[in-house]
């Protein structure tokens, strides 16, 4: 019992010290909280470039998150059909949220789509090579009953990091974290449906190019990363 007391001593010392610096590195500050405030209606472009909105869509669009998971997850949504002078759609989905920290999950496509029968054909990581800079991207074919492909194009941002992983997302978190911040982050999805996925991929990259430009630097750093 006496030769044990300094070894319980020391582990207790070792345990208050390590619970004292979970304590003190623990993120209290959220980057939503320092400038100005995420406004999607307000900072996504309703025109711009050869794209214009559709006020009365012709497309019906996948919901990117159901109602639970909007309120427990997302600050903001936005979803949107634009349309350019050939008469080309894309749809646009942006979820935004102050917190993402691991209680607070992003849905990705890869899990919306399926769960309203879409079939999920294929998925590509790649990267979108615009104007303003490259963006890691992940590329789904998807398809409902075969009789409508909708290819998708999405990046997640933590902060002002984008990713396409979830031990990325870890990473963006430690960073923030070490640094006592609490990360927003969004998801940043367009879509179309096209029987052609290669044209499709093509028009989002023209598409998201063309958006980005409109945005103001500041915009651009915290949607895309460039």
């Amino acid at each position: 019992m006496m030769n044990s007391w300094p070894r319980n001593c020391l582990l207790l010392v070792f345990m208050l010290a390590a619970s004292g610096l979970a304590l003190a590195l623990k993120p209290t500050q959220k980057i939503a909280d320092q400038g100005s405030a995420v406004n999607l209606e307000r900072i996504i472009p309703k025109e711009f470039g050869d794209w214009r909105e559709e006020q009365h869509n012709f497309v019906q669009m996948v919901d990117p998150q159901q109602k639970e998971l909007i309120e427990r997850i997302y600050t903001q949504t936005l979803s949107r059909t634009y349309a350019n002078s050939d008469g080309y759609r894309i749809m646009l989905a942006i979820a935004y949220g102050d917190d993402q920290r691991d209680s607070m999950q992003t849905h990705y496509p890869e899990v919306c789509y399926p769960a309203q029968g879409f079939k999920l054909i294929s998925r590509e990581k790649g990267s979108i090579t615009s104007s303003r800079g490259s963006i890691p991207v992940v590329q789904l074919v998807t398809s409902l009953e075969e009789q409508r492909i909708e290819p998708v194009t999405y990046w997640v941002m933590i902060g002002d990091i984008p990713i396409t992983q979830g031990w990325k997302k870890k990473l963006a978190e430690m960073r923030y974290g070490l640094k006592g911040m609490i990360p927003d982050g969004l998801l940043f999805r367009v879509s179309s449906v096209d029987q052609d996925d290669r044209h499709a991929f093509a028009m989002h990259q023209v598409f998201i190019d063309d958006i980005l430009s409109a945005m103001p630097v500041a915009e651009r750093k915290r949607f895309a990363g460039t």
